[in-house]
């Protein structure tokens, strides 16, 4: 298997965003995008996915996080997809329930090749809370969905995240981005008993 590296830069009017993504790694973290809250949730999903992942990203959250947020969601999801290469000797399939407090949350995915993303179970007043900045940028919580389809669509996987039950929107949102990671760690990583591309189509 070769190194599953990439490093892809994206540059907009809105957002300047830089991610180095390293599938073998050992959760090796280094995240900056200016909305504190999203770099722990990134510092959580590159650690316990055991990938080494480097952020960088500046953009215009003067005017609010979204653009930021969203913009590195992209070049996530593309560093991912070109990390993943041929896909040759991986599981492909991968599922995890993380449970944070009163929240339980699960994700899996298919590295398929097909994007898709489905996202229920986010209880109603995750529309409308905020995290953080008090002082700083915050975080809407309602961007959640869209963190998840920026990565899924760009990184060609279908991954499917949902909230089982929970009341807290910190612990919601980070269930679902550990349960994200977790269900990605295995279904990137090697498989033993799998030499080729596992898929009866020859290829993903």
């Amino acid at each position: 298997m070769t190194d599953r590296k990439a490093k892809v830069k994206r540059a907009t009017k809105e957002s300047d965003i830089s991610v180095e993504l390293n599938l073998d790694g050992t959760g090796v973290v280094d995240v900056s995008t200016g909305v504190p809250f999203f770099d722990h949730m990134l510092t959580a999903l590159g650690s316990h996915a055991s990938f080494d992942l480097t952020v960088r990203a500046k953009g215009d959250i003067d005017i609010e996080a979204h653009h930021t947020v969203e913009d590195t969601s992209i070049v996530l999801g593309q560093a991912l997809g070109q990390a993943l290469g041929d896909k040759k000797g991986i599981r492909r399939f991968g599922d995890a329930f993380i449970p944070m407090d009163e929240t339980l949350a699960h994700a899996a995915v298919d590295v398929s090749g097909r994007p898709y993303c489905v996202h229920t179970g986010e209880p109603e007043h995750l529309m409308h809370a905020v995290i953080g900045g008090y002082p700083g940028v915050p975080y809407a919580t309602v961007i959640n969905r869209h963190v998840f389809e920026s990565i899924a669509l760009n990184a060609r996987i279908a991954l499917h995240v949902r909230v089982l039950y929970g009341r807290d929107q910190h612990h919601i949102t980070e269930a679902e981005f550990k349960a994200v990671a977790r269900a990605l760690r295995e279904a990137v990583e090697p498989d033993p008993r799998v030499t080729g591309v596992p898929s009866t189509k020859g290829s993903l």
